[in-house]
């Protein structure tokens, strides 16, 4: 770029002042003085006008030289104040920049050769150095060094250069040089960028290697580094103001001034985050302010040309020239109207799109420092509309924010022009118009109201990743029909909402679309309705319709930017009220560096709470925990465990007390956090791997037997949330994670439920226990297990969220307390302490001797390499993937199907007649204006105005009813369109969910079914009107000028290649940007749901790169699709003027046989031309740009499904299964094609009533036998029968239906704790209640202020583990089937509780069959059989007595877990 500078210097400038230089002597200085350098007579009155030669010599050269003089000092200064780094000069560059100056000079000593007058030779050796030549090679330089590639100064100078230079380059070969640079000059900065491009993607489909690099200051670091640290302070003295508002008027407020307050401060909140954003990227903006006003210049300029060339029209003696005249300058006008209203258009996107970066990056640094009683207002699904929706509408905001002050100065100015036509009939207009503003003033106020529409699709969008979230309980208990009623309850609410909207903007659409006509027919009818004399000829009436073209886009701009403000300001609102929630306070924890001796963690007479308001979760907590001693937190389910160790981190409310920590920490919660990446990844999390040390760690957690089960090893991805992992390896994973970080503190919630008991007691001794590779470090673990208490150094027991006991294991057994009551209950003291000698024992044999291992003073391991592992082999996730090519056919016929042909056939018609309408109007007007007159008067006015206004309102109906059609077709299509897609996602298997990240299709519920509402319909809109009005204005101009056919055909081919050109580019970069946006709605989702680990961890920075890259990626698509429009736009637009050079050449050409009339309106028409295609391809663009999401949604239709959910005219007796046997015969099992079998021929018959544990290590089958019987996954061989029924061969809900699980993972949705229970309210309130008794949750859902009703928090968060089990075991105990299946069920509650449910399951399912998938051996040990698996096979079978007896694998198990 910098080198074509150089090259238009030397030409133009070797042009330019060279001229001047030889033509000095003619303008000698006397006679510059005394002498005038205008004539009239040479230069107007003339049929061959020249300008004088003092003229040309003085005021054209010097004024580019003036402009480049005065504004270099300020455009030099902007240039060192915006370093972008040097650009190396490249060889041409150089000769060019040499070459230059001996150019110059050689031009100088031929103009001294030729001088006679020693003051010429005086004056041009002075302005040598003021030489723009050296000037502007200096600035060429100057942007080299400082990184700037174009030069919009240097663009302007030599426009100004060459448009100075036309008038004395007359000579042929002169203007073909001229051409050239123009040419040379429109590629560089109009077509060289993005055409390399916009090529490549035509020839083959553009991948993501393909796009540019992200600009410096485009990026996310560059945009929030200042931004974020503003923000901080804004939100700070918000914070401040509310807080002293709240401490003077204290608590005597009402309720409802409470609330009223609360929305002050959301609103100001937003007003708060508009200023910082405003700050920040308001200047760049400015820049597009000041675009827009010359674009306005250059609008309002074309009229006046127009009424000056309609005047020559009427004049007879007119000299031919200055119709050509006029006709070139008003293409030269439309040309930098195009220009300056294209480069207005980028500066907006770009801004739109750095407010994008800003807007995602605050949310996602808000969602790491939320605080718990926020974090409960505001859902996953929320948070993920906030950075697609709300961005959307800030970014359409930026674009049209400037139409609300400038359309009103616009409309002004239009109705000033009118009157100095039409006089006091203008103010018919102007009440035109103030009738139709406020029409639509209180359609906007209206649709505004209809926002709600927003608030039904937060809580689709919620609930879809809830469903997402806890898609297999919905399956397990055969409860997706339920959830999608309610999705389609959201749904239809939402389209009704829409729907309403959509009929009001159609009657702001009609009123707009006829408001050229409705002002026209005002102006025009008192016009002639007031004097008789008042005649409408040519000049009026087409100058008057111009101007009444360019006040239609103000007003129908006015409107949208409103309407978008309003968008933008419920937006900005509901950003500034997540951004302002409270965050966990830095000073709930004071951290301190490690030392050698004293407290590892201190809590000093601690209250906590979750939230400010709620009662107090912890009450007089003082702990003390020694450097490097371990501690254990014993409790009943809900006693405040995990909250202890929320406290210690940080996570709760102090209310008061103190907590301090030694030292950095790592954490293991309670349900394990696990991230979509490989096992290596998850354990490394962030840090170096350390073979040595790795290899050490995941010995030591037991993951070694797992990684050789696993496809790729340690390489295997993990799905979302851990979806491939069993309860247990997900917990060792998580285990792992913490131990290999090498921390001082590690607070441990309960690691060990979810595993076996032998895994557990091995992961005790090798990791947490006394001989563990952790035994220096400080730990705190919560526990269920009796057997580890004996070799803590403390013990805590908490009972409501207060410590009733404290003291190490002998201490509170001799006290004789509540604790010794409990563990003589549950166990002799004798057996423990046989339990841990045998256990470590056990330990040592089974899974190898790494009790010597530790994180100081570790023996080098000898490094092995390893086999490098296959890339795709661990692969799970599916990327989600952009189709490629342009869009098929097959989607609009899709599309226009659903919408089906009864309504496609009516909105043609609509269309074709309103088109029809306008164009005999029109026609009907330039007759008029033709009319002649007579004494001073035309004839029949009257009749005229009616046939006008009869033409004109029949438009305005069929406007209305075009609209109006394409809404409903489109809320038709789209609810088609969503309701298959729902379908399409419920029906999939299990296996689906594991492979496709929740963020995939949460993009397909949020963005591409809000394209498919809005998007689509408007586009279409849009498109079909312009493309009608295009006709329209193709057929006046041929009809008044029938040669214009043979520029407007060629002109119609190249529109047609260019824009096939560019929408092949658009829609791949349209379909790389969706891809590219799933992956930051499921990092979103991750961040949000490991928050608290991650804050553990201290690794937020890390993440907040990660994510800042994904948006940076998703960014560099769109900005090539926002440049590559503009690319088009501005080469369709000099399409465009081309009709209108045309239109106006063919007009004065055919002076003689056209009539005003007729020129007028071919004219006045060709000047809409380039507008009308602008808008075409935008439209056609948005339509084949969002006809992709149509293509998307439908993508899952395709995928495998499950069987279906019900059999019709299926004969299956409504009280099956009535016994409960279950058999297998040769049963065999696969996860996926080409993976081991993870069941392999299975033959076995459970009888009646028979009472099954099913054990055996992590990954032998156990899990799968359940996934089986519930059809989860579908038998590879064999089969199960159940009562005598094939289960392969009766409906999916037949089955799931009639029988029971209770899951490893309690799965809990948002809603009423009534709703999780029974979902299709198919039981009484007194059934509900009876089996909370039974669950010994009736005490704790009395206490609760809404009993029944109590809303649980999205994933139950609001109760704790343990609970959310119970209320599981709640479910089933309601449903009551035959079989109940319980999958590790019990493994998040303590002894007693677990104990109270065993029993409970004993009585309430003693005529059932039961099969229990066990961690703790105890709970089957009074079993009528067990089934030990190993690797997918049983390997033993018999009653637990038989099979101990038998001194086999169960035997060594019952050994381990101390039960022999």
């Amino acid at each position: 770029m910098q080198s074509g500078n150089v090259d238009l210097a030397t030409s133009a400038n070797s042009a330019h002042f060279g001229r001047h230089k030889q033509n000095t002597s003619h303008c000698r200085l006397s006679g510059f003085v005394s002498s005038s350098c205008t004539d009239w007579n040479r230069t107007w009155y003339t049929d061959k006008p020249d300008l004088t030669e003092c003229f040309q010599n003085t005021v054209l050269v010097w004024f580019p030289c003036v402009y480049l003089w005065l504004l270099a000092p300020f455009y030099a200064l902007k240039l060192y104040c915006h370093d972008c780094g040097c650009i190396r000069i490249s060889t041409l560059c150089t000769a060019k920049t040499v070459s230059q100056p001996i150019e110059s000079q050689y031009g100088q000593r031929s103009v001294q050769r030729s001088q006679n007058s020693d003051l010429n030779f005086l004056l041009i050796s002075l302005s040598l150095p003021l030489s723009p030549q050296v000037l502007a090679i200096c600035i060429i330089q100057l942007e080299r060094i400082r990184g700037c590639r174009s030069s919009v100064f240097l663009f302007l100078f030599w426009v100004l250069v060459v448009v100075c230079s036309l008038v004395p380059l007359r000579a042929k070969i002169q203007l073909a040089m001229y051409e050239e640079v123009v040419l040379n000059l429109h590629t560089q900065y109009v077509i060289a960028v993005p055409l390399r491009l916009v090529v490549k993607g035509y020839r083959t489909p553009l991948e993501a290697g393909d796009l540019w690099n992200l600009r410096e200051e485009d990026t996310s670091d560059k945009i929030l580094s200042d931004l974020e640290e503003e923000w901080t302070t804004e939100c700070a003295k918000l914070q401040e103001k509310t807080m002293v508002a709240a401490v003077a008027l204290g608590t005597r407020l009402p309720d409802q001034a409470q609330i009223l307050r609360k929305l002050q401060k959301e609103q100001s909140s937003g007003f708060c985050l508009l200023r910082t954003l405003a700050r920040n990227l308001g200047p760049y903006f400015l820049t597009g302010t000041m675009c827009i006003i010359f674009h306005d210049f250059f609008m309002f300029a074309i009229p006046q040309v127009l009424s000056l060339l309609l005047g020559f029209m009427n004049e007879e003696d007119a000299p031919l020239w200055k119709g050509y005249f006029y006709a070139t300058l008003m293409f030269l006008l439309s040309c930098l109207q195009s220009l300056f209203n294209h480069q207005y258009m980028y500066t907006c996107f770009t801004v739109g799109m750095r407010v994008k970066t800003a807007v995602m990056g605050l949310v996602y640094r808000k969602s790491l420092v939320i605080n718990s009683a926020s974090r409960r207002t505001c859902t996953v699904g929320e948070i993920v509309n906030l950075v697609s929706a709300d961005t959307q509408k800030l970014m359409d905001f930026v674009v049209y924010f400037n139409a609300v002050w400038l359309a009103p100065i616009e409309i002004a100015l239009c109705l000033f022009f009118l009157w100095q036509h039409l006089g006091p009939s203008a103010l018919a207009g102007i009440a035109t118009v103030i009738l139709i503003f406020p029409l639509n003033g209180f359609i906007a106020k209206k649709r505004s109201k209809l926002q709600v529409q927003m608030k039904f699709m937060d809580g689709r969008i919620k609930l879809m990743n809830e469903i997402l979230n806890g898609i297999k309980i919905l399956k397990f208990y055969a409860w997706e029909k339920a959830f999608l009623e309610q999705v389609l309850g959201y749904r239809e609410k939402e389209l009704k909402a829409l729907k309403k909207s959509q009929i009001l903007y159609s009657i702001s659409i009609a009123s707009f679309n006829s408001s050229t006509f409705l002002i026209a027919f005002a102006m025009f009818g008192v016009y002639v309705l007031i004097d008789d004399k008042n005649v409408l000829d040519a000049q009026k009436v087409f100058v008057s319709m111009a101007l009444i073209n360019i006040l239609k886009t103000p007003l129908s701009q006015l409107p949208f930017a409103m309407s978008t403000t309003m968008q933008a300001i419920v937006s900005l609102k509901r950003l500034g009220k997540y951004l302002c929630s409270e965050e966990l306070k830095d000073d709930n924890v004071a951290k301190a560096p490690l030392s050698t001796d004293g407290e590892g963690v201190l809590i000093d007479n601690g209250t906590f709470s979750w939230t400010k308001e709620g009662p107090p979760c912890l009450k007089r907590i003082n702990v003390r925990v020694p450097q490097g001693s371990l501690v254990a937190v014993v409790g009943h389910v809900g006693s405040g465990k995990s909250s202890l160790l929320s406290a210690m981190l940080g996570e709760t409310e102090k209310r008061s007390g103190s907590v301090s920590i030694k030292g950095s920490v790592a954490y293991v919660p309670q349900q394990a956090w696990i991230q979509n990446a490989t096992v290596q990844d998850n354990v490394t999390f962030g840090r170096e791997k350390q073979k040595t040390w790795y290899q050490r760690v995941l010995d030591a957690c037991a993951l070694l037997p797992d990684l050789e089960i696993l496809p790729a090893g340690d390489s295997t991805e993990i799905g979302e949330k851990g979806l491939n992992l069993s309860g247990g390896q997900k917990q060792r994973v998580s285990l792992a994670r913490a131990v290999y970080r090498k921390a001082d503190v590690y607070l441990l919630d309960d690691p060990l439920s979810a595993v076996d008991a032998h895994v557990g007691q091995h992961i005790f001794d090798k990791v947490i226990g006394p001989k563990g590779v952790l035994r220096d470090k400080t730990r705190v673990l919560v526990t269920h297990g009796m057997s580890f208490l004996p070799q803590a150094d403390l013990i805590l027991v908490l009972v409501d969220g207060e410590i009733t006991e404290s003291g190490s294991y002998q201490e509170l057994l001799s006290r004789h307390g509540a604790f010794a009551d409990f563990i003589h209950t549950f166990a002799s003291n004798d057996r423990k302490e046989s339990v841990t000698e045998t256990a470590a024992q056990r330990g040592r044999t089974s899974l190898g001797d790494t009790n010597s291992t530790n994180l100081q003073g570790m023996e080098p391991m000898s490094e092995i390499d390893e086999e490098p592992v296959p890339e795709d082999l661990g692969k799970l996730m599916e990327v989600d993937k952009a189709r490629t090519g342009r869009v098929r056919l097959e989607m609009y016929m899709e599309y226009f199907k659903t919408i089906g042909m009864a309504f496609i056939i009516p909105i043609v018609f609509l269309y074709a007649f309103q088109q029809g309408a306008s164009l005999a109007y029109n026609y009907w007007l330039s007759l008029w204006a033709d009319e002649p007159i007579v004494n001073g008067t035309q004839v029949d006015t009257d009749m005229k105005l009616a046939v006008y206004g009869a033409l004109g309102f029949a438009q305005g109906i069929a406007i209305f009813g075009t609209t109006v059609a394409i809404s409903v077709g489109g809320i038709i299509a789209s609810r088609h369109l969503h309701m298959d897609l729902l379908k399409n996602v419920l029906h999939s298997p299990m296996s689906f969910f594991e492979t496709t990240p929740s963020g995939n299709l949460l993009n397909r519920f949020a963005k591409e079914i809000d394209a498919i509402d809005c998007m689509i319909p408007d586009g279409l809109k849009m498109m079909l009107g312009y493309l009608f009005k295009l006709m329209e204005v193709c057929i006046i101009v041929m009809l008044a000028t029938p040669f214009a056919a043979v520029v407007i055909l060629p002109l119609a081919i190249l529109y047609a290649f260019v824009q096939s050109f560019y929408v092949a580019t658009s829609c791949q970069l349209r379909r790389l940007e969706s891809v590219s946006r799933s992956p930051i709605y499921t990092h979103f989702n991750e961040t949000v749901q490991g928050a608290s680990v991650i804050r553990a961890f201290g690794e937020q920075h890390r993440f907040i790169v990660q994510a800042n890259k994904r948006v940076d990626f998703n960014q560099t698509s769109y900005f090539p699709r926002f440049v590559a429009t503009r690319w088009l736009a501005v080469n369709l637009e000099f399409v465009g003027n081309g009709v209108v050079l045309a239109a106006a050449i063919l007009s004065v050409m055919g002076k003689d046989t056209l009539s005003p009339g007729i020129v007028g309106l071919a004219v006045s028409h060709s000047l809409q031309v380039t507008g009308i295609l602008s808008w075409i391809v935008r439209s056609w663009t948005d339509v084949e740009n969002n006809i992709v999401s149509v293509e998307r949604v439908k993508e899952y239709a395709d995928t495998a499904k499950e069987a279906v959910w019900t059999v019709e005219g299926s004969s299956l007796p409504l009280a099956w299964p009535q016994t409960g046997t279950i058999e297998f015969q040769d049963y065999g099992l696969q996860y996926r094609k080409g993976l081991d079998w993870a069941l392999k021929g299975i033959t076995l018959k459970i009888q009646e009533r028979e009472k099954v544990g099913i054990v055996g290590r992590t990954g032998a089958g156990k899990s799968s036998l359940a996934l089986g019987i519930f059809r989860i996954l579908e038998a590879a061989k064999g089969a199960i029968y159940i009562d005598g029924v094939n289960i392969a061969e009766i409906g999916l809900h037949d089955l799931r239906s009639r029988i029971t699980i209770i899951p490893q993972d309690p799965v809990l949705f948002s809603g009423s704790l009534r709703m999780n229970l029974d979902p299709f309210d198919t039981y009484t309130d007194e059934e509900i209640w009876s089996s909370l008794e039974l669950a010994h949750l009736k005490n704790f859902v009395s206490n609760l202020p809404d009993k029944l009703n109590y809303e649980c928090s999205e994933g139950g968060e609001n109760l704790s583990l343990g609970q959310r089990q119970l209320v599981c075991l709640a479910r089933a105990l309601l449903r009551k089937t035959k079989i109940l299946v319980l999958d590790e069920a019990t493994a998040a509650v303590d002894l007693e509780t677990d104990t109270l449910i065993q029993s409970t399951i004993r009585q309430q399912f003693e005529d059932c069959t039961v099969l229990t998938i066990a961690h703790r051996l105890n709970t089957i040990m009074d079993y009528t059989r067990v089934i030990v698996m190993d690797k997918g096979h049983i390997s033993e079978m018999d009653s637990p007595t038989n099979l101990i007896s038998n001194r086999g694998q169960f035997y060594h198990m019952c050994r381990e877990a101390g039960l022999v």
